[in-house]
């Protein structure tokens, strides 16, 4: 008797198991379960984002010597300039190219910088020599001299994240200040005519430039 009954008590938890309606039902429980699973695991991620920082933090070589390389300059390509072709005093570095549409807004608060006196020297990033040149032609040329940078591999070296960008750099030849984006008369007041003139009086007086005070005025 006893092995009769639990012979149909395997039968019966058999059938549980395997009756299709069954586990049809287990199915769509699990299909409606997955959207309400994916759900909760985005709030608990938007959650534990709150309160921390937006910023996108490229890599860059901020606080770091410009990186080597040996480029033709723009204007006579048959001449290469390295590292030891920079100017000894702080200067701007502009990445800049013909197609950029946002270049040919900042290029003439550049011209105005030159006129300033500001010591320019441009990158020419992923252009056409005739375009570029002629771009220079049309507009002014505000650089000391422009580097012809056709792969882009200078300035990924740099760090860049899209043209224009500009690099300030003190007379060491350490980049102090990466400006993304336009320079215009706003940032140049606020930011980079700060940095560049503590970088001047270091250069003028002959010693290194504070690391702290660079660090509080070139942000």
């Amino acid at each position: 008797m006893s092995t009769s009954n639990n012979s149909s008590d395997q039968k019966a938890g058999h059938h549980k198991v395997n009756n299709p309606k069954t586990m049809k039902k287990k199915q769509l429980r699990l299909w409606f379960l997955i959207p309400l699973i994916v759900f909760i695991g985005l709030i608990v991620m938007l959650y534990m984002r709150l309160g921390q920082p937006t910023d996108i933090v490229t890599n860059t070589a901020l606080e770091r010597p410009v990186p080597a390389f040996e480029l033709p300059l723009l204007s006579d390509t048959s001449r290469i300039m390295t590292n030891e072709n920079l100017p000894d005093k702080p200067f701007l570095m502009n990445i800049w190219g013909s197609w950029c549409p946002t270049c040919v807004i900042e290029h003439p608060f550049l011209m105005q910088l030159e006129e300033r006196g500001v010591n320019l020297v441009g990158i020419n990033y992923k252009d056409e020599i005739g375009d570029a040149l002629g771009y220079l032609n049309r507009g002014g040329d505000p650089f000391s001299m422009s580097i012809q940078d056709l792969s882009g591999q200078f300035a990924l070296d740099l760090g860049l994240t899209g043209a224009p960008e500009t690099f300030v750099v003190d007379g060491e030849g350490i980049i102090r200040q990466h400006i993304i984006g336009e320079i215009n008369e706003s940032n140049w007041q606020s930011r980079i005519a700060p940095c560049l003139m503590i970088l001047n009086d270091a250069n003028n007086n002959n010693v290194s430039p504070d690391t702290k005070q660079i660090g509080e005025v070139c942000k």
